[in-house]
């Protein structure tokens, strides 16, 4: 018996291991071949396919500038001394000595080395003044995020601290996230976590506490901007459902920008200080210091493209599908013959290429689906024009929250997020079949509501309220004086 147990709990054990360690897919996508030959009835043709370049570490191709210009210790050289312990002060910058010199680009270089490597400001000298410092990462190219950007400090993480993203290579910013210790006092809004977020809230920019508080900075040092469990709203706890998550990319062009820069800004605001007061006799305690920041994704080919060069200090695509640009953004010259279009990763598996045709072939025959599309025949630009809820190069599939049904119709219920309420039962997703008590489209309403007399009348088919019963009654007058000691046993015993 006692081995048999042993077993059991060591298969447990294991089983609880393994899912302990694990961890979201490292590469969320695929789509890595443009074309491939295929033969037809015409002979050997290409058969074109959506494609992207494989996720990378992008800060291997950034341009780092730091605002103000000479917020980067060492010169003059100064003395430093420990966050947590004020006396201990033999931390030495000097900008002209490479040992002890700590200039951005040790922001970026290999993790592991001993000592630690790193990026250091000036320290607060000119307090009560803030000691404000923007750290502006540049790319000249669009990038698609796919992982969490990670920030690692080496001088306690900051109070008070921005992430801001840009579109348009700096011209304008959007905050992305906002981080401190007291949100409502930094930024006057409510803290709150990625968790709290859900499919309809995923664009809401949110001030988070996980990240600034706390005193044990030795450990906790990164902050981060949590890309994967927004991906996770869609795609699941583990990603395993990428499907949806690609639908939603390709249909909601907002949540596709969410996830695009051209450039990042972290805007540091407030240093670490280890307690509610700021020592102003030892000011060469507060300063930052980041040893890495990580920023995970591929170049923005449009999906037109399975890699991205860098050549000359410069990002661009190599471009497929007869289209050109450094996002593939256009048709090449002589392939003009439609309107230029982005791929589409639908349908899953291989998506849509969307590849430009020559000019002097004009409009192709399409072949629409005549219950998906507007029209059985192409528009001028040689595309279906899809009815509500359909997508496909032909109109002929549904996007998420659709059903086929000679044509895309809206789901009224499922068995994941439209639930038949009162133990109703969905049918074919089209109707919920509800019990006899209840109604509605979701079985959410009771049948009495709609009645003459409602819920309480005697055709109801709910009990009426009755008087307590006559051995209740005597029970009562017994134990009276112990129930008025316990006015909470009354309910329980009418």
């Amino acid at each position: 018996m006692r081995f048999h147990l042993a077993l059991t709990l060591q298969a447990l054990w294991a089983g609880v291991c393994q899912a302990a360690m694990q961890h979201y897919p490292a590469a969320w996508g695929h789509y890595d071949v443009c074309k491939s030959q295929v033969y037809s009835d015409e002979g050997l043709t290409w058969d074109y396919m959506a494609c992207q370049p494989e996720a990378a570490d992008m800060t291997q191709y950034l341009k780092v500038t730091l605002d103000p210009p000479n917020i980067t210790c060492g010169d003059p050289p100064e003395t430093y001394c420990a966050l947590e312990n004020p006396y201990m002060c033999n931390n030495e910058c000097d900008a002209t000595t490479d040992e002890l010199a700590h200039p951005p680009e040790l922001m970026f270089d290999t993790e592991g080395r001993n000592p630690t490597t790193f990026w250091q400001s000036t320290s607060w000298k000119k307090y009560p003044k803030a000691l404000l410092v923007n750290i502006t990462l540049s790319w000249n190219k669009t990038i698609e995020l796919t992982d969490d950007i990670v920030l690692t400090f080496e001088s306690g993480r900051p109070e008070q601290m921005v992430l801001e993203k840009s579109l348009d290579y700096g011209r304008s910013w959007q905050p992305y996230q906002f981080y401190a210790t007291d949100c409502l006092d930094a930024f006057t809004m409510e803290p709150k976590t990625v968790q709290d977020l859900t499919q309809h809230t995923l664009l809401d920019i949110i001030c988070t506490e996980d990240y600034s508080r706390g005193y044990v900075w030795k450990n906790d040092k990164t902050v981060r901007f949590e890309i994967k469990d927004r991906f996770a709203l869609f795609a699941g706890p583990r990603l395993h459902n990428m499907a949806s998550l690609y639908g939603q990319l390709d249909t909601t062009k907002n949540l596709r920008d969410f996830f695009t820069i051209t450039d990042l800004r972290i805007r540091l605001l407030r240093p670490a200080t280890g307690a509610t007061m700021v020592d102003e006799n030892n000011l060469s305690r507060y300063f930052y210091a980041i040893s890495d920041i990580k920023v995970q994704g591929r170049c923005k080919c449009n999906l037109h493209a399975n890699s991205c060069v860098y050549d000359k200090e410069k990002l661009s695509c190599e471009c497929e599908h007869n289209t050109t640009g450094p996002d593939c953004g256009r048709c090449k010259k002589s392939y003009q013959g439609r309107a230029w279009s982005a791929g589409s990763y639908l349908p899953i598996p291989k998506g849509t290429a969307n590849t430009c045709i020559p000019s002097n072939i004009g409009p192709v025959k399409c072949n629409c689906n005549p219950f998906g599309s507007v029209s059985d025949r192409c528009n001028g630009t040689g595309f279906c024009i899809c009815k509500e809820g359909t997508t496909g190069p032909k109109c002929q599939q549904c996007l998420p929250g659709y059903l086929w049904d000679d044509g895309c119709k809206s789901r009224v219920c499922d068995n994941e997020l439209l639930r038949c309420q009162n133990g109703g039962v969905c049918v074919n997703n089209v109707r919920c079949s509800c019990t006899s008590d209840y109604s509605g489209l979701l079985c959410e309403n009771h049948r009495c509501e709609s009645e003459l007399g409602g819920c309480g009348g005697p055709d109801s088919g709910q009990a009426p309220l009755t008087p307590p019963s006559l051995p209740g009654l005597l029970l009562l007058l017994l134990l009276g004086p112990a129930l008025l000691r316990d006015a909470s046993c009354w309910p329980a015993l009418l």
